[in-house]
């Protein structure tokens, strides 16, 4: 007999009932120390006091009106992340998945509009995670991803990372964009280096093409920057952005330059909730304290403190761990024991990690997580390793 909640996760036995900081507790009351973030998504942690404020103040005031009409909340969010980023226009949704759907149509708009009507194709990679709606799945390409949900939206090509030949010989008249990660989140925590994302963006300029970029997971002070593209000193025409940016709240947004963005007008696409005054309203207290100088170097401060922790972790295990990798505080662990084996033992260790492919374990803590919790959580990691081992 099929569950009330529909059985599409393997869930692990908790449920948590409060969380503080960096901290889960269940509702046993054992503590969990959540290097998690729920994918990314907790950037300032549980109950951070600044969201907390800003959720009750506008819940007394106004939850939602539609975007049928202006909103406050939502005009003062776009102008801060247009006075940050390198984008012109923001559109707000909630989630990455719905962010991805409407970067797909945009690039492919902005060719119609231009009179190029057959220029549709978008170049994607293996390995890649850009949602579960249709246009999400198409873009992986994945059979894990794919698999039964045919026929898939056509009109995307998928080639291997780093095959700069194959990537040359894919690209035609057809061509609409390039969609990449700067970081692969679900591919197994891989960065491009730098100067892959410069010769991305360099081949989308000479050949005119629309260079999106997925920072759903990356994004939003993850890597130490406030964007994973700002370390390559490039910038994309259409960027997806969500997790991080509500901190908790359900809220994303597509950023465009004007160019990018020229074709989608009134009644072009539009969205239900997405901005409404609740979600921006947390959105801008999201940003007002990742978007700042001072707390990006402190990001980068506890990315180095636990990447030493982390090296000395694999060291220490080699039977269970093989290497560490990442940006910022976006870390993975590639393991030798199967990754779930060691998910499964951190849950025994009162510790959490998200699986990941290519056998990595996740760790993506909050943003603001203290160095004394880091220190507990590899002390955690120990634990779960010697139990392994």
């Amino acid at each position: 007999m099929i569950p009330s909640i529909l059985p599409t996760y393997s869930r692990a036995p908790m449920s948590f009932v409060k969380g503080e900081g960096s901290w889960l507790i269940e509702a046993d009351g054992r503590r969990f120390l959540d290097l998690g973030a729920g994918i990314a998504v907790n950037a300032l942690g549980h109950a951070h006091p600044k969201l907390v404020a800003a959720l009750t103040e506008q819940a007394q005031a106004v939850w939602h009106t539609s975007n049928l009409y202006h909103i406050p909340a939502q005009q003062k969010l776009a102008d801060m992340l247009v006075e940050k980023t390198f984008a012109d226009t923001v559109f707000f949704t909630n989630s990455g998945t719905e962010a991805c759907e409407l970067a797909v149509k945009m690039a492919r708009k902005y060719w119609f509009e231009k009179g190029q009507t057959d220029r549709t194709e978008i170049i994607a990679f293996e390995g890649s995670f850009h949602g579960r709606s249709a246009a999400g799945i198409a873009a992986a390409g994945s059979e894990k991803m794919t698999k039964g949900f045919g026929p898939l939206l056509p009109g995307f090509t998928h080639l291997p990372l780093g095959d700069h030949d194959a990537l040359q010989a894919a690209i035609s008249d057809k061509t609409a964009a390039i969609i990449v990660e700067p970081v692969l989140g679900e591919g197994g925590i891989i960065p491009l280096p730098d100067a892959c994302l410069k010769g991305l963006r360099d081949l989308c300029d000479s050949h005119g093409i629309l260079m999106i970029l997925d920072e759903v997971q990356c994004g939003v002070g993850r890597t130490g920057k406030l964007f994973a593209h700002e370390w390559a000193g490039v910038t994309p025409d259409i960027m997806m952005v969500a997790k991080g940016i509500g901190g908790g709240f359900p809220l994303g947004c597509v950023l465009a330059t004007e160019d990018a963005a020229s074709g989608m007008t009134a009644g072009t696409h539009g969205s239900t909730y997405g901005g409404n005054p609740l979600g921006c309203a947390i959105g801008c207290a999201v940003l007002e304290e990742v978007g700042s100088d001072a707390f990006l170097a402190e990001v980068n401060r506890k990315a180095g403190l636990l990447r030493q922790k982390l090296e000395g972790l694999v060291a220490a295990h080699p039977d269970v761990f093989e290497l560490v990798r990442g940006s910022g505080l976006m870390m993975g662990i590639k393991c030798k024991k199967p990754n779930i084996d060691v998910v499964n033992a951190g849950y025994a260790a009162g510790v959490m990690t998200v699986p990941a492919a290519d056998n990595v374990i996740r760790l993506l803590p909050a943003l603001n997580i203290p160095d004394e919790d880091i220190a507990e959580a590899v002390t955690r990691l120990n634990s779960a390793a010697e139990s392994l081992g």
